[in-house]
């Protein structure tokens, strides 16, 4: 099927539209649409398997899209080689963390500046002078970043034995770095007590208004999401069955029904 076109985005915008994957006989999503506006945190909720995580991987082109549109800024997202989605100001973090255990926080943080780095293979080879500035402005800002997210006295220390939620402050100072201006959060608040949790909501407001973020969470947290996002959508089954503001989310009849079954 063909997906209507929506309107034109405004700039920085994404929209997505009729965007469908299959696995062999499976839907992971099925004509799914919707638009980020800039500045914008948007929450992606739904039961397990309701294909959020396939969602983020369609816009970061770790998966191709069977049909539909994705939008980015103006630029069709899904001609984009996967290595060049950071060029277009997109970043991510995992469900899954995908640190370097044995790097240094500040060496992970590094690996996610990685991509605004300018020098050639050869330059950099040769240790030309250009290289030792470029490396030199890069780490003093991977050094600003750790210190804002309060990680300044782990900055030397293998990511390893680390408490979790230090390392996902980790991640996501390695997914600032790339000096993103779309961030994709999957399930950041996994794993983190009650009052990590409130800390990292007050944490990413901040970022989000000093860095000129646009947001799109995946999380399970309702209370993080109803408090955090200014708008929600939820899949279920790969279908997009609810879209709005959090208070009319948490309210739908078919989100109650999706998260607490028909008798609710």
């Amino acid at each position: 099927m063909t997906p209507t076109s929506p309107p034109a985005p405004p700039g920085g915008a994404l929209a997505v539209a009729g965007l469908t994957v299959r696995f062999g006989g499976i839907t992971a999503l099925d004509d799914v649409g919707f638009t980020v506006e800039p500045g914008r945190t948007v929450g992606l909720i739904g039961p397990n398997g309701a294909g959020k995580t396939t969602l983020f991987n369609c816009l970061t082109r770790r998966y191709e899209a069977d049909e539909g549109t994705v939008t980015y800024d103006g630029a069709d997202l899904l001609a984009v080689a996967p290595h060049a989605v950071v060029g277009l100001g997109i970043a991510r973090t995992f469900q899954n963390l995908g640190l370097f255990p044995r790097m240094t926080v500040r060496d992970n943080v590094l690996v996610g500046a990685h991509a605004r780095a300018r020098a050639g293979f050869a330059a950099a080879a040769l240790r030309l002078p250009r290289v030792r500035r470029e490396e030199a402005r890069l780490r003093a800002e991977a050094d600003e970043l750790l210190a804002r997210l309060g990680l300044t006295d782990v900055a030397d220390r293998p990511a390893t034995g680390l408490p979790f939620g230090t390392l996902k402050r980790v991640e996501l100072a390695r997914a600032l770095a790339a000096r993103p201006r779309l961030l994709l959060l999957d399930e950041p608040c996994n794993g983190l007590s009650h009052g990590e949790v409130a800390e990292f909501a007050d944490l990413l407001r901040a970022l989000r208004d000093d860095l000129d973020l646009t947001l799109i969470v995946v999380e399970h947290h309702m209370g993080f999401v109803m408090g955090t996002c200014d708008r929600v959508v939820c899949l279920e089954f790969g279908r997009k069955i609810a879209e709005g503001a959090p208070a009319e989310v948490q309210n739908d009849p078919n989100v109650l029904r999706a998260y607490l079954g028909t008798a609710a």
